[in-house]
């Protein structure tokens, strides 16, 4: 039930309990942090609501009045309550800031997260973080589903009922064993990327839905060939170092191994990879607290 226009606020009846407490309406002003005129200013709205006069000013001070004192007595009440509100509010926030469950796609959560995780230990030193690994599909399911509160995918879009916002960009590569006759050659279409058996993620991994994109785009009516699927970043490296067949991944996953030559990248001359990385949250929902943070921090960095 809607509360009377006549109820004053809190600030209003604090103020007068902290008149009658110290006998002066300068003295509850300071106690407030207020300016005497501010202070004389909610006491005369207070007034105006309740329709009586709540405070007699003499040279000794202010002391209520008859109406005051049983105004005082009975918001004394009201604004104990709302202090255990208060407090009660104060719990759930410490309750809500000491666990953040984070859900990332596993480039994201090898090559990016490790990062962000030092921004947050300086940030909010008290909040234990916990994270979840998967492909991008998965990682928008554990956000639909309350398993986390915010997710990190590489999928150019978001599963329906999250929204998505940039944190930010990779690229994708080509790469191969360093002796591949790509890599002598030193250059690649996306047309041989389409057309070559490559290893690839699962279905659902955000890396292989943008090349499929980029492919079916570029490169109409062929859908790429798949010699072997593996559903971790490690493992397609070393497949692909073994010589197995080529692959297309995150330029940050495979920094160190083209520069100890482990692994030797082709330039793609048809096509730019670039791509955007999405942090992802319930559509209905705003991040608050450390989930706040750390899309702050991922953006940031």
């Amino acid at each position: 039930m809607p509360l009377s226009p006549r109820v004053p606020d809190l600030t209003a009846l604090d103020l007068l309990l902290s008149v009658v407490e110290l006998g002066s309406l300068g003295r509850a002003a300071q106690a407030h942090g207020i300016s005497q005129p501010s202070a004389s200013s909610r006491i005369r709205y207070l007034e105006q609501l309740v329709g009586v006069p709540v405070l007699e000013r003499t040279t000794l001070g202010s002391r209520p009045t008859a109406a005051g004192a049983l105004i005082a007595e009975w918001a004394r009440g009201v604004v104990d309550a709302a202090a255990r509100l208060d407090a009660g509010i104060d719990t759930l926030r410490a309750q809500r800031d000491s666990r953040l469950r984070v859900a990332a796609s596993q480039t994201v959560a090898e090559y990016l997260f490790p990062g962000w995780l030092t921004g947050m230990r300086a940030a909010a030193p008290d909040t234990t973080i916990a994270l979840e690994s998967g492909n991008s599909t998965e990682v928008g399911t554990a956000v639909l589903d309350g398993r986390a509160a915010i997710g990190f995918i590489e999928s150019p879009r978001a599963a329906r009922g999250l929204q998505s916002h940039p944190v930010a960009r990779d690229h994708l590569v080509a790469v191969v064993h360093p002796h591949h006759p790509w890599a002598r050659r030193g250059t690649v279409t996306l047309r041989d990327l389409a057309t070559t058996p490559l290893i690839q993620r699962e279905s659902g991994s955000g890396t292989r839905t943008w090349f499929e994109r980029a492919v079916t785009a570029a490169v109409p009516g062929v859908r790429p060939a798949v010699a072997l699927e593996l559903s971790s970043t490690t493992a397609i490296k070393s497949a692909v170092a073994s010589g197995v067949a080529p692959a297309v991944l995150s330029s940050l996953a495979v920094a160190g191994e083209l520069a100890t030559g482990t692994l030797a990248s082709p330039r793609i001359t048809d096509a730019d990879l670039t791509r955007t990385l999405r942090a992802v949250w319930p559509a209905a929902q705003q991040l608050t607290g450390p989930a706040r943070t750390l899309y702050t921090i991922a953006r940031r960095r």
